[in-house]
């Protein structure tokens, strides 16, 4: 073997060496693209997919302080400046089904006051597709036909029962009638309703019926008519609104009234949100009906917008007990999701003979 010989040979070593060594190379892979989040605007502000879903989320809520003095709800209460401060987180889903979407909406509310008195509250939570909704929110009778007006004080005189359980069917014709039915938890359980002052909620352990809740209503240009029934099934007895709305450009207006098919009785859709200091008389005589409507009840109000920032609300309310309330306020909002609010409410409490002047100042902020 010659030195050529050998040179060639080494050099084809060589190579089919480095040639096993590059099939055996590890190659890196490519990394893949981020997914950033997209904005989701088929259900309004503030929605974004959640990556790698075709489910809409949407976060928000509110920080609110406020100092309170005396209690519209209590005439006996003679409290100093009470301070309350409330934080909410609101979490909203939806997705496009053949359906339509499908929604749900939870509110969950943490509440500090003086003395180190908290709370936990799961406010709202609920599920919602093609006009029906199950879960738990605002009865049917107050979310239909709208509460009594846009001040906080707003149930002084009470117009129906908030958080519960429920079944409800909402129908929009599309021309300006709606309507709605609702199948509403009647707490069989017997464990304390979430309604009215405690002194007086209506429950009953084992007990299968619901309570039931049906309305209708038009809407046509600035005027809009509603009324709403609801019945009681442990008290065996309800009540029926009616409220007209109108918008007269420079100002907004509405009248609710109320009828309680047994004036005796307080029931869930006729109750009280009042201590039971408001029907007792000056001798120690208690009648519970004397904190509620009695046969009727009347709501109305005025808002009047100046600017895009300030507003000033005025309610009225009046019952056939012999009830008269009268709050009013200011919406002060000096930027965008900022709101600071001053109210004052007067009570008149004829079987008692009895008045009360209350206050609050609020701050609140959206998110």
């Amino acid at each position: 073997m010659n030195i050529k010989s050998l040179l060639l040979g080494s050099a084809a070593a060589l190579a089919a060496a480095s040639g096993a060594h590059a099939a055996d190379a590890i190659v890196a892979a490519e990394p893949e693209p981020l997914e950033y989040v997209r904005i989701c605007d088929a259900y309004g502000a503030g929605y974004f997919f959640i990556p790698g879903t075709e489910t809409c989320l949407k976060i928000g809520g509110k920080v609110r302080t406020e100092g309170e003095w005396y209690n519209a709800y209590n005439r006996d209460s003679h409290q100093g400046t009470l301070w309350h401060t409330r934080a909410e987180l609101n979490v909203d889903t939806a997705t496009d089904t053949e359906y339509g979407p499908l929604k749900t909406e939870t509110i969950v509310r943490w509440d500090w006051n003086d003395g180190n008195s908290t709370s936990t509250n799961l406010l709202w939570s609920y599920i919602s597709l093609g006009g029906f909704t199950v879960g738990k929110k605002d009865s049917a009778y107050n979310l239909y036909i709208g509460y009594a007006g846009d001040v906080i004080n707003d149930d002084v005189i009470y117009d129906g029962p908030y958080e519960l359980n429920q079944l409800t069917y909402n129908y929009d014709a599309g021309n300006g009638f709606t309507a709605v039915v609702s199948l509403e938890d009647s707490n069989s359980s017997g464990s304390g309703a979430s309604y009215g002052a405690s002194w007086w909620t209506d429950d009953k352990a084992d007990h299968y019926a619901p309570d039931v809740v049906a309305g209708a209503g038009y809407k046509a240009g600035a005027w809009s008519f509603k009324v709403v029934g609801g019945y009681d099934s442990i008290v065996e007895e309800g009540a029926i609104k009616a409220r007209v709305d109108a918008d007269f450009g420079g100002f907004t207006a509405f009248l609710m009234g109320g009828w309680n098919t047994d004036g005796d009785k307080l029931n869930k859709y006729a109750g009280t949100n009042q201590d039971i200091s408001a029907c007792t008389a000056p001798n120690g005589t208690v009648n519970d009906s004397k904190c509620g409507w009695g046969d009727w009840a009347v709501w109305g109000g005025v808002g009047v917008p100046f600017n895009d920032k300030l507003k000033w609300n005025v309610q009225l309310a009046y019952t056939d007990s012999k009830i008269f309330e009268a709050t009013s306020n200011l919406k002060f909002n000096p930027v965008k999701d900022l709101l600071i609010e001053p109210e004052v409410t007067y009570v008149h409490y004829d079987y008692a003979k009895d008045d009360t002047v209350s206050g609050i100042l609020r701050f609140e902020r959206n998110f």
